[in-house]
């Protein structure tokens, strides 16, 4: 018996592209140097950008790095 192939979850996508956004603004056009300078494994950090390995922990270092807290992070992905 074949599994159904899983919707990615549209919310995932809105994190991904909100953290890379708020990359760019910060003046990083690269994730490599963003992750390097921070801290991060630059293939998790990929993997974040991409919406595919997003864990809780990971995404608050990456709000505590942007100085964002999460209520005003999460507050228009619905």
């Amino acid at each position: 018996m074949k599994e159904k192939a899983e919707k990615p979850d549209v919310r995932l996508n809105k994190i991904a592209q909100k953290l890379k956004q708020m990359r760019i603004d910060k003046g990083y056009t690269s994730y490599e140097t963003f992750a390097w300078e921070n801290g991060i494994n630059r293939v998790q950090y990929w993997r974040i950008e991409k919406g595919s390995n997003i864990t809780l922990k990971s995404l608050l270092k990456v709000l505590d790095i942007h100085k964002v807290k999460l209520s005003e992070f999460c507050k228009d992905i619905d």
